[in-house]
C-alpha cells in the first residue's frame, strides 16, 4: 500500500470517529448540547481537527442523517422492485423494513428522525420510495382511491409514531415488540385497503 493509499485510509478513519462520537454525543445530551469541542474531547483530537472534515455540527448531523437514510433507502428501494410480491404486501413490507431499521438503529433513528428535522435529500428519497409503494397498490386497486401524498403521510406517522415509542419509552410495559408492530400494521393495511 502506498503513503497516498494509507493517508487516505487514515483520513477516512477519523472522519468516522467524527461521526461516530457525534452520534453518540446526540443522542446522549442532545444536539443542541453537544458543542464542537465535546466532539473533539471525546475522540481525543482538537476542534481543528474536526473543521479539517466538516464545516460545522450542523454539518456533522446533516452528514449523519444522509448516511442514515441512505442505508434505509437502499432497503426500501429492494422491496419496491420486487415484482414477485404483491403491492400491498409490498407496501405493509416497507413499512416493516423501516419500523425495523428504527429499532436494530435506535441511535441513528433518534438522530435522523426525532432530534433532526425533515432536510436531508436521502430523507426525501425514502419518503418518495412509500409514495411509490401507495401508488403501486393504488394503481393495482388494492387500496382505496385517495390523495397518494396524504394516505403516504398516514402511514408513515404510524410507523414512525411505534418506532419512536418503543425506542424512547423502554419504562413503558408494551406487549412483545413484534406483536405489536404487526397489530399496527394490520390496523394501518385495514384502514387504506380497498371495499
Amino acid at each position: 500500500m502506498g503513503v497516498q493509499e494509507r493517508r487516505e485510509r487514515e483520513k477516512q478513519g477519523i472522519r468516522e470517529e467524527i461521526l461516530e462520537a457525534a452520534r453518540t454525543l446526540f443522542v446522549k445530551e442532545g444536539y443542541e448540547n453537544v458543542s464542537i469541542r465535546k466532539i473533539a474531547e471525546k475522540i481525543e483530537y482538537s476542534p481543528g481537527t474536526i473543521y479539517l472534515y466538516f464545516q460545522d455540527k450542523a454539518d456533522i448531523l446533516a452528514q449523519i442523517s444522509e448516511e442514515t437514510f441512505a442505508r434505509l433507502e437502499r432497503k426500501l428501494v429492494a422491496i419496491n422492485q420486487d415484482a414477485t410480491v404483491e403491492p400491498l404486501d409490498r407496501l405493509r413490507r416497507g413499512l416493516r423494513a423501516y419500523i425495523q431499521f428504527g429499532l436494530e438503529n435506535p441511535n441513528h433513528y433518534v438522530i435522523t428522525f426525532v432530534q433532526n428535522s425533515f432536510q436531508c435529500s436521502a430523507g426525501a428519497r425514502c419518503f418518495g420510495e412509500l409514495l411509490k409503494g401507495v401508488g403501486f397498490a393504488m394503481e393495482a386497486g388494492q387500496i382505496k382511491e385517495a390523495d397518494v401524498v396524504e394516505i403516504s403521510q398516514a402511514l408513515w406517522a404510524g410507523s414512525h409514531g411505534v418506532t419512536a415509542l418503543l425506542i424512547t419509552c423502554s419504562g413503558f410495559p408494551f406487549v412483545e415488540h413484534g406483536r405489536l408492530v404487526e397489530q399496527m400494521l394490520d390496523i394501518l393495511m385495514e384502514g387504506v385497503r380497498r371495499r
